[in-house]
């Protein structure tokens, strides 16, 4: 039996190599599987297995519970679709990334469960990161490009420089609002259909600062941040003072998105159309998914400078959906930080990088740090060790739902 773990750039066409092992059609060391029976492990199979159980109203994955994966929380659908894989009796599954989205604890519990697993059935791990490779697998190799060759993997140390600060350009207006504190919650909860989510969060978010969210999967940080965006009606009746005022005091949600740059991934899922990168950057300048108005020559000389600080002038021209993913995600948080927004809040922007385009990414938010006023909020489960919030926000699940404890000098593992 063999078990391998396998380190992919973000170059690498990831489906047709997954494709070529699963056809049996693999070359070099790996065609030892071609003629055995392999499964996918990842989080597209889960959404393709989740959309044919809703659409045949079956219950394949947990039969035993009577329930579809759908009803599920994340870290439970990859528990019970696991099960699922191991009950199709294969030789071999392929994880593609098991650890995305995962909090530290579920981390350690499926690590455990590939290790027992390797006694019955081979895996091969792919990943992103080399923080990611499992320890108890003996055949490690990394592939850099479509020809799908094994490569030993070299570690690289990352080098977490500032870029061209110099350069970063002023907001063409200075924003309207300008006290000290942006973001208050006192003891706020939220419940859905009786379940408490979260229990008395008081949280106070100041201008300047930079703050991580971090919790367990199911805590509740999506809920915290449709909160502070204004978007979750839960808000209504509670001590939650958005920009300075109170939720419900006849705010319009216009007036708060105006005051955040927001980075979700699914967001690059938007622009694929053949916007070219200087217009997907530009169109933050409308808030518009494309760019449908004349920009000014004062807005085009502001994406000019930002393309100068994210080394990217070369590529202005170049579509959008043919950029790498990791200056894809680079080019989406220059478009939400252009007007120097109050907050800025970052939902995972490194997950399923590869460690080259992450350095990227935290050499970007570290610039933004130090040479702008802008407030960022970075959600994510992992701590980079490039990074250095200076604030913690951690969300504890109960029973009662989820508190929220402060952590100034956070020590991470």
């Amino acid at each position: 039996m063999q078990h391998w773990d396998i380190l992919l750039s973000n170059q690498v066409n990831k489906k047709a190599f997954i494709d070529n092992i699963l056809n049996g059609e693999a070359k070099g060391e790996l065609a030892f599987f071609n003629d055995q029976k392999g499964i996918l492990f990842s989080d597209i199979a889960i959404e393709k297995f989740i959309e044919k159980e809703y659409q045949y109203d079956s219950v394949e994955a947990a039969p035993e519970s009577h329930r579809q994966l759908r009803t599920f929380s994340s870290g439970e659908r990859k528990k019970e679709f696991l099960k699922y894989c191991i009950n199709q009796n294969p030789d071999f599954i392929i994880f593609d990334n098991p650890f995305d989205h995962l909090d530290q604890a579920s981390r350690v519990i499926l690590a455990d469960s590939l290790k027992d697993l390797t006694q019955e059935i081979a895996i091969i791990q792919l990943l992103n990161r080399v923080v990611d490779v499992l320890e108890f697998v003996p055949n490690k190799a990394q592939i850099k490009d479509n020809t799908f060759e094994l490569y030993p993997i070299t570690k690289t140390e990352s080098h977490f420089k500032t870029l061209n600060t110099s350069a970063i350009p002023k907001p063409i207006e200075p924003h309207s609002f300008h006290e000290s504190v942006l973001i208050k919650l006192e003891n706020v909860s939220v419940s859905y259909e009786e379940r408490k989510i979260l229990d008395n969060i008081s949280w106070t978010i100041k201008q300047g600062e930079f703050w991580q969210l971090i919790g367990p999967n199911g805590s509740g940080k999506s809920t915290i941040l449709s909160l502070i965006t204004g978007d979750n009606p839960k808000g209504f009746g509670q001590d939650l003072f958005l920009f300075g005022r109170k939720k419900g005091s006849g705010e319009s949600v216009w007036d708060i998105k105006k005051q955040i740059g927001i980075f979700a991934t699914s967001m690059t899922d938007l622009f694929q159309k053949g916007h070219t990168l200087e217009e997907m950057i530009l169109s933050g300048f409308f808030d518009s998914i494309g760019l449908y108005t004349e920009p000014t020559t004062h807005q085009k000389q502001i994406v000019s400078q930002w393309l100068e600080v994210i080394e990217m002038t070369h590529l202005r021209k170049k579509r959008f959906i043919d950029l790498s993913i990791g200056q894809q995600r680079v080019a989406l948080i220059v478009r939400a930080v252009l007007k120097h927004p109050p907050l800025l809040i970052l939902d995972e922007p490194v997950e399923g990088l590869d460690d080259e385009n992450v350095d990227l990414v935290i050499q970007l938010i570290n610039t933004i740090k130090q040479e702008t006023n802008v407030t960022i909020l970075f959600v994510s489960h992992r701590i980079e060790s490039g990074l250095a919030p200076t604030s913690v926000f951690e969300l504890i699940p109960s029973e009662t739902g989820s508190t929220g404890i402060i952590k100034q000098q956070p020590e991470f593992n």
